[in-house]
């Protein structure tokens, strides 16, 4: 009897269901956005890595989350100044992710293998988006719910580095959970090393749980996350400790297909920092306690809503949003005979409500699309109380006024074809950001630095323009423009004295040291270019290279008149990136990414200058599966030392040496 050919394999309907969300307009065509997809994702162990392929994505030093300080994570987009607070918005499926109390974003929480895409929107961005996204909006969407693992990756690397994390689920529901921990590096290394300095040591956890389901003809989500990050600072007795929980519930009715709906999304986010600092002895001997940061409770809460239409080829959204913000800091300072004399608690409210209208008209070969925005932003209750710890008398009680501004913003943007393979684009932006709780009533110490808060701060505006180029070809998909940016009133850290000495509030200030405070600091003009492109070189070579040059300015006025004619803190020139991939056999991915920056200062007066400095990435992965392999990666492949921070005294600091892991990901 011969032989029967096996059964067919049974088809199994695998079904996914995505985030409630709303259709975009379409608009964002005629702006500097860029999608960073999958395939980038996976090739980096933290987002924040993985964001910085896109040219003048940055946080605010060069050093990234798995050792930079919390306080020192907000991010920014183009080289305009950054701050450790941030100058973007970053959103997930529509919530914020920027920090109650200081608007930087822990991205320990937020990790690749949950994330399906992030859109860079480059530019002021109004409109739907709001407040924070003053240079930007870094727009992350979530992973539809899988039916099964979606994600996994273990890997281990150098300098007992470790990390998990797994998305998996059912239809409806999505649960994401990373952990990682490094013993770390040394920031300061050869002979200015000295007993003072210890690895930059991290130990991070996070869980995410999104249930979903059809009510209807109404998408319903409720997620709710939790994180913990515990890190050394790099010196003895200097540490930091974050722990924070969020959630949201979303409900959306889109369009049955194509632009439509509404959609209405309240959230919560709750967060606390324990931070200490030290002060640095003579010859980086030893530390001496100079902070205590021991309780900093902040929470965040939201509400936004969405309404969607189209009629004929315009099609039009509006919508409105409120963020409220409640968070005070514990502290203790003034550390004198083996224990700290005070004790401080300062912090404060503040509330951003706004509405805005937006439309897009999309026929033939133009695109139109522009938007209008009116925000009211107010800062009230304001507490800074100094006691002394053995007696508890009060030592400093420093109210400070209720602030309030109106703020209009908008944007308008054009894209014209010009045939079926090049496009024109140009566009005109305004936005703004208020000031953070940790900006406005925060005093802050580095080693031997001392920032000191400023209550009375008032919102920074950015307004812009820009033009472009691009298209597609076949060969290689490609854009470039030019922009011009001018930001009023920018929270910058401005010098006000240099130690030894003794300042009012501020106390003393040791030799070496540097005495600042956040103010509002006339305007920066810059302008620049950028650009990047991608393509294949038949089955087995892909490519990629952006670059993004910006020339900086300060005008200080009379406010901070020495800070004229200098460039922002932060703020590299050029930045340049690229990217190679090789598929020699079916089994087999090499690729390689290089990462350059120009130099930069490290302070307000151009005084501390940061070399320059260029970062190659590879990695190696073997298939042995569907979504299945193993890989072996090098950072850092030529233990380059990049220059990421230097002392008053000149004690340079550089980013984490070549570090090589080994691992396995699973990714469908």
């Amino acid at each position: 009897m011969p032989d029967l050919p096996p059964p067919p394999a049974p088809e199994v309907e695998i079904v996914v269901v995505h985030p409630p969300r709303l259709a975009p307009l379409g608009g964002e065509a005629a702006f500097s956005a860029m999608q960073i997809g999958p395939e980038v994702l996976k090739g980096e162990p933290r987002l924040d890595e993985a964001l910085k392929s896109a040219p003048g994505v940055s946080l605010f030093r060069r050093t990234g989350s798995g050792a930079a300080n919390p306080t020192t994570q907000g991010l920014s987009l183009r080289a305009i100044a950054p701050s450790g607070a941030g100058r973007a918005l970053v959103t997930l499926d529509g919530a914020p992710q920027n920090d109650p109390f200081g608007g930087w974003v822990i991205w320990s929480g937020l990790p690749s293998e949950g994330i399906e895409s992030a859109t860079v929107v480059r530019g002021a961005g109004a409109g739907p988006y709001g407040a924070g996204a003053l240079t930007g909006v870094v727009a992350l969407q979530e992973r539809a719910t899988p039916d099964g693992v979606a994600a996994t990756e273990v890997s281990a690397g150098g300098r007992g580095s470790y990390r998990a994390a797994v998305a998996a689920g059912a239809p409806g529901v999505l649960l994401t959970a990373a952990g990682s921990r490094t013993d770390g590096y040394y920031a300061v290394r050869g002979p200015r090393r000295g007993a003072a300095d210890t690895r930059l040591r991290l130990d991070d956890a996070s869980v995410a749980l999104r249930l979903q389901r059809q009510l209807g003809d109404v998408q319903a989500a409720v997620r709710v996350s939790a994180f913990q990050v515990n890190q050394q600072a790099g010196l003895v007795g200097a540490r930091s400790n974050t722990t924070g929980m969020s959630a949201a519930v979303t409900l959306a009715q889109p369009a049955a297909e194509g632009v439509g709906g509404w959609r209405l999304q309240g959230w919560v986010r709750r967060s606390d920092l324990e931070n200490s600092s030290v002060a640095v002895a003579a010859g980086r001997a030893a530390t001496t306690p100079a902070n205590d940061q021991y309780n900093t409770p902040a929470t965040g809460y939201g509400l936004n809503a969405a309404w969607q239409g189209r009629q004929g080829p315009v099609a039009w959204e509006v919508g409105a949003d409120i963020r409220l913000t409640d968070g005070t800091e514990h502290e203790r300072f003034r550390f004198m005979n083996g224990a700290f004399t005070r004790d401080r608690e300062a912090g404060g409210k503040t509330l951003v409500a706004g509405a805005y209208v937006e439309a897009a008209l999309d026929q033939g070969p133009w695109l139109l699309t522009g938007g209008v925005r009116l925000d009211r932003s107010r800062a009230y209750d304001a507490v800074r109380i100094e006691r002394d710890t053995t007696t508890g008398a009060i030592t400093l009680d420093q109210p400070s006024p209720n602030r309030s501004d109106t703020t209009p913003t908008g944007r308008v943007g054009v894209r014209y074809a010009l045939n079926e393979a090049v496009y024109l684009r140009a566009a005109a932006y305004a936005g703004f950001r208020a000031p953070t709780l940790n900006e406005l009533h925060r005093p802050f110490r580095v080693g031997n630095d001392i920032t000191e808060a400023n209550p009375t701060l008032k919102p920074e505006t950015l307004q812009g323009a820009e033009v472009g180029l691009g298209g597609d070809n076949g060969f290689a998909r490609w854009s470039a423009g030019v922009f011009y940016n001018l930001l009023k009133d920018p929270i910058t850290n401005v010098t006000i004295g240099v130690g030894p000495g003794t300042f009012p509030v501020a106390g003393f200030v040791p030799a070496g040291g540097t005495l600042r405070q956040r103010r509002n600091a006339g305007e920066i003009e810059a302008w620049g270019f950028e650009g990047e492109a991608s393509g294949d070189l038949g089955a087995a070579l892909s490519w990629r290279t952006a670059m993004a040059y910006t020339d900086a300015e300060v005008d200080g006025g009379t406010a901070v008149a020495q800070l004229t004619g200098l460039r922002p803190a932060q703020t590299p020139k050029w930045t340049v990136t690229g990217g190679l991939g090789y598929r020699p056999l079916d089994a087999l991915r090499l690729s390689a990414d290089v990462r350059y920056e120009s130099a930069r200062w490290e302070d307000d007066l151009n005084s501390r200058r940061l070399s320059a400095g260029v970062q190659v990435d590879a990695r190696a992965a073997w298939s042995f599966a569907p979504n299945a392999e193993v890989y072996v990666a090098a950072e850092n492949l030529f233990d380059e030392n990049l220059e990421v921070g230097e002392t008053a005294d000149g004690v340079e600091s550089y980013s984490a040496p070549q570090t090589i892991r080994v691992g396995f990901t699973y990714r469908r």
